[in-house]
């Protein structure tokens, strides 16, 4: 039985102030995976204790980022996937194991005014690509902040953000196409119809005390996995980023 973690910190220092080691060592876990590091494994003197690590660190300071801490060494990392155009912001980590592969992903944000949806629309072409190369060899389980809210379901206020970075109809139609591609959104396989179930909070407007958030963070699986698929998590009372944690519990 794999126990799988995956936060989006919001940055790993200040995260660090906020009790992020707390819930770090609380946890049985076998493989834990963070996005928003938002800085180089030199700026700080941190302790995993055992845990083995991978970091990939955007090449711009203070900015993106992902790192993956796990119990057993995998059998082999690589990082991005090959393409320099979008491997420079240090947004993909892939861990192989024996009888699978992870993929700790954070997925670039569109921006305010859909800056950067052109950007999105190739990159998730890249991904998807990536992972199916990947899910042609052994199973495949993805997490991170994959910056979007699927369906209506998985955001507070749906009908006032149709045009909003995360919800448009064009984010949500490449989450579509990686799931028709051969992929589980292990949380809705589990909970079609959980509402109220949120991963991420705006800070503005107390949001969160309200519980006016999205789902955006996910472990999605090959189709081959779904019926292994145990638990999908959502540690809501996890605070210290604007994200909370969630996680899989999978027996494989």
């Amino acid at each position: 039985m794999l126990n799988l973690i995956s936060w989006n910190v919001n940055g790993l220092r200040a995260c660090m102030t906020k009790g992020f080691m707390d819930f770090f060592s609380s946890q049985d876990f076998d493989i834990f995976n963070i996005q928003e590091t938002k800085m180089q494994r030199e700026q700080a003197a941190f302790d995993f204790a055992d845990r083995s690590e991978h970091w990939n660190s955007a090449l711009k300071k203070g900015y993106s980022g992902t790192a993956s801490f796990s119990k057993k060494e995998p059998l082999g990392v690589s990082y991005g996937f090959g393409i320099e155009e979008h491997d420079n912001e240090g947004r993909v980590i892939n861990l192989e194991y024996d009888k699978f592969y992870i993929v700790n992903c954070y997925t670039p944000n569109s921006k305010a005014e859909l800056l950067r949806l052109d950007y999105r629309m190739v990159w998730e072409d890249a991904f998807r690509e990536h992972v199916n190369s990947l899910n042609k060899k052994k199973p495949v389980i993805i997490c991170g902040d994959l910056n979007v809210a699927h369906k209506e379901i998985d955001l507070k206020n749906p009908k006032t953000n149709m045009q909003s970075a995360g919800f448009t109809d064009k984010e949500r139609n490449k989450m579509t196409q990686l799931l028709e591609s051969g992929f589980v959104d292990s949380f809705r396989h589990l909970y079609p119809d959980a509402l109220n179930a949120y991963t991420w909070w705006s800070y503005i407007g107390r949001a969160r005390q309200r519980n006016a958030g999205w789902r955006i963070d996910y472990f999605i699986v090959s189709e081959s996995l779904k019926d292994v698929i145990k638990e999908a998590l959502i540690y809501d009372k996890v605070f210290g980023s604007d994200h909370c944690p969630v996680g899989l519990i999978i027996d494989i």
